[in-house]
């Protein structure tokens, strides 16, 4: 039999886990709000993240306030000022159209 058990895996060493893309689920449900909104927002849009980035910051944000995920400066996570004057959401909280697209008429 090998040195590394029954299963090939040493005994004893615990395993580190990686610094990066995973981190604890959300099961008392904290950020379900942001989370809905960034998806609604995806689907209103054709899955075109680059449109709902205000609701991914929002939902990065409410992760970290919370605990469910390091906290990291947004800017080592994509995010800068120039985004957010990019895809910034009018009054009522929807997207405004892109400068080149008509808006819609009430």
């Amino acid at each position: 039999m090998s040195a590394g058990g029954a299963f090939g895996g040493n005994r004893g060493v615990r395993p580190v886990p990686p610094e990066k893309g995973v981190f604890p689920l959300d099961h008392l449900h904290e950020c379900d709000l942001e989370k809905k909104d960034y998806l609604a927002c995806l689907k209103s849009t054709g899955f075109q993240s680059e449109k709902c980035r205000q609701f991914s910051k929002k939902y990065l944000e409410c992760r970290m306030e919370r605990n469910l995920m390091a906290k990291q400066d947004m800017s080592e996570l994509g995010f800068r000022n120039v985004d957010e004057l990019d895809t910034a959401p009018d009054k009522n909280g929807k997207l405004e159209s892109p400068p080149d697209e008509p808006k819609e008429k009430n």
